[in-house]
């Protein structure tokens, strides 16, 4: 498999591409699912694509988790919160409303430029305990530090926590967010399954993980964000919070759905598999009635997707993206154009398949013409549907 979002230029097209095994593997007894390859972040994060201001969706939901924190936490003016793969700072703008001191660590160069464009102090590098420290010395403890979509990026997870156990108050607290291993197997989410993304979380191994290093998990949310992800709060096991009845509540939930017993992993797979059936099934049947498709979201689940189910150029003319970085560029493997969003109505295409499925109330407000001209929308997840 390709590397999600190494999106091509036109003259890089027939020179040899690079893949690398994408298995998942489950931890018997731990209950961790993960990738047993690991790319090197140098080459995943050091240039990225990806922008988290470009989804109004996200916007929001990056504006919610700053008001809560905020508020559940009693931050203040003096207060510090460093973000961990800061991306352009959009989760950091949030808090800054707040009139926070606010810190972002972010690997990628071209990523960290903009957030600094937009006002946020950024940390360009690979947050670690020597990045912690040097937080530390320059800026002092954090009352709160976040981690949206980056614990399960990250391959040494013991000295991330080496990191956020220095650089945290003991009266701190530690907000990640990550994509729940129960919505992952329910609505076979297959292309969440890629190599950024090395584990792939239930509570189980989660809690176990934090008191290793003397943490724990005092309260858990739901968030109807990615196609379904839990907000973790933890703190030091010092601390003086409760741990609240939502930890164990998804502990016995993730038992009653056999989370702990092979058979589900291999039911995820035959539905994957059946998935494939229905949507390329789908795809050709389109394409013999010269209905042109096209895709929207030249996003890395995307890629996976395309990539997994065999979908070229020859079923998806090209993708619309609004993202400028991706404009103009192939995606990997599967040498599929991409183009802006204008080009929907220069083209005119029959159907336009959602391959960032995660935003597709989004995207089908944003493209109401569409529909309006009489196309209609393919929703590849959980279930192929036509809107």
């Amino acid at each position: 498999m390709p590397l999600a979002n190494a999106f091509l230029d036109k003259n890089q097209i027939g020179q040899k591409a690079i893949f690398y095994p994408l298995r998942a593997v489950w931890c018997e007894s731990c209950g961790l699912l993960q990738i047993d390859e690991i790319v090197p972040p140098e080459i995943l994060f050091r240039n990225y694509v990806y922008v988290s201001g470009t989804s109004e969706a996200l916007r929001k939901h990056f504006e919610g988790l700053a008001t809560e924190v905020v508020n559940n936490f009693k931050l203040n003016s003096e207060s510090l919160v460093v973000d961990i793969g800061s991306n352009d700072g959009t989760l950091l703008k949030g808090f800054k409303k707040f009139c926070l001191k606010v810190i972002g660590v972010e690997p990628a160069v071209n990523i960290a430029k903009i957030a600094e464009e937009n006002g946020i102090k950024t940390i360009n590098d690979f947050f670690s305990e020597d990045i912690a420290k040097k937080i530390v010395k320059e800026n002092g403890k954090a009352d709160a530090v976040t981690a949206t979509n980056v614990v399960a990026h990250t391959n040494n997870l013991d000295d991330l926590l080496r990191g956020i156990s220095y650089l945290l108050k003991d009266d701190g607290v530690f907000v990640i967010e990550v994509p729940y291993l129960v919505d992952l197997l329910e609505n076979v989410e297959f292309d969440t399954i890629y190599h950024e993304h090395l584990s792939y979380f239930a509570v189980r191994p989660l809690k176990r993980l934090f008191e290793m290093h003397e943490f724990k998990i005092v309260n858990i949310e739901k968030v109807n964000i990615h196609g379904g992800t839990i907000r973790v709060f933890v703190s030091k096991k010092k601390s003086g919070y409760i741990i609240n009845e939502s930890v164990n509540l998804l502990i016995s939930l993730e038992i009653e759905k056999g989370l702990n017993e092979v058979t589900a992993y291999i039911k995820f797979a035959a539905q994957v598999e059946k998935l494939k059936e229905d949507l390329v099934g789908l795809l050709q049947e389109l394409k013999s009635e010269n209905k042109k498709v096209i895709g929207y979201g030249a996003a890395a689940k995307g890629n996976t997707l395309l990539n997994y189910y065999h979908i070229g150029p020859d079923l998806i003319e090209f993708i619309a993206d609004l993202s400028p970085m991706k404009q103009n560029k192939f995606t990997p493997g599967t040498h599929i154009p991409v183009y802006a969003p204008e080009r929907i109505y220069e083209t005119k295409p029959d159907y336009i398949l959602i391959l960032a499925w995660n935003f597709a109330d989004e995207i089908m407000k944003q493209q109401s013409k569409f529909k309006e001209m009489g196309g209609k929308f393919i929703i590849p997840i959980p279930e192929v549907k036509i809107i």
